[in-house]
């Protein structure tokens, strides 16, 4: 009886496992005559990326696609992005990304970025979207050479509360390193585990926001704080910005997804000098 236990659940996990969303992007972009171009591109299972535009003198930029339609529990998303010494890359997504509930297993996403000496690089992907029993454990490892410039702004909503969803519990780890030269330069991991609602409740994590976002921006220095609170001037939502060592960081918190894009589009402007990526827009 054991031996067949053991073997009915083996041949589950193999039926689970099997229908698991995988995905995995590698590209290198390189400073050309007039501009950037791909040196060098993989993409293997569920993720694709696109090049819309091939202008002369502009940046690359890059759309990153999902083919599966979403993330849940168990699926495993690598993207690997390096932008050599003096090439600029501006990269997003078509749409924002959903990570549906999981009974077992995390959603794991792992992202690596590398920015050369003189090289630019814009990390704009559209807000990530959680539903309800979600777990999800993402990195971000950034390698940033002396000279390099960084723009990186990751947005996570908690329940779409158009559609009357809402995240009541579930897990979500998220963890960010920066190293410049080597050094570590900036580094946080965030962690919210069981009853999220009620964490989000807190007035010291979120106010009772269910929207938040974070804009890093290297180099980064006071003009580019007094930009972000001119933006926010307007905003729908909170934010708070500050600069230090070298380093600009503005954190959002909105009380619903819609709101957080609105103030997230004049951050994102207001610290890149320029709109957003045109699919932000749409």
């Amino acid at each position: 009886m054991l031996a067949n236990a053991s073997a009915g659940k083996s041949a589950q996990d193999d039926v689970f496992a099997g229908n698991r969303a995988l995905g995995r992007i590698a590209l290198a972009v390189a400073a050309a005559r007039g501009g950037s171009r791909v040196a060098r591109l993989h993409e293997s299972g569920a993720l694709r990326v696109r090049f819309p535009n091939v202008r002369s003198g502009d940046a690359l930029d890059a759309v990153i696609l999902n083919t599966a339609g979403g993330m849940t529990g168990g699926d495993r998303f690598d993207l690997d992005i390096a932008v050599g010494a003096g090439a600029r890359l501006a990269a997003t997504t078509a749409a924002a990304e959903k990570v549906y509930r999981s009974l077992g297993p995390d959603c794991r996403i792992a992202i690596k970025l590398a920015v050369g000496a003189g090289a630019a690089l814009d990390w704009l992907p559209q807000e990530t979207i959680l539903f309800d029993r979600v777990k999800l454990a993402r990195s971000i490892d950034v390698e940033l050479a002396p000279g390099g410039n960084l723009l990186l702004a990751e947005a996570i909503v908690f329940g779409r509360a158009a559609m009357g969803e809402a995240v009541v519990e579930g897990r979500l780890f998220d963890r960010w390193r920066v190293r410049l030269g080597g050094a570590l330069t900036f580094a946080e991991s965030v962690r919210l585990d069981g009853d999220i609602a009620r964490r989000l409740s807190q007035r010291a994590i979120a106010g009772g926001g269910i929207a938040l976002a974070s804009v890093l921006k290297i180099p980064g220095d006071e003009s580019d704080v007094a930009a972000v609170r001119a933006a926010a001037e307007a905003g729908m939502g909170e934010v708070g910005v500050s600069a230090w060592n070298g380093l600009a960081l503005a954190r959002l918190v909105a009380h619903d997804g819609a709101a957080l894009r609105r103030d997230l589009i004049g951050v994102i402007a207001a610290l890149r000098r320029a709109p957003p990526p045109r699919l932000w827009l749409n």
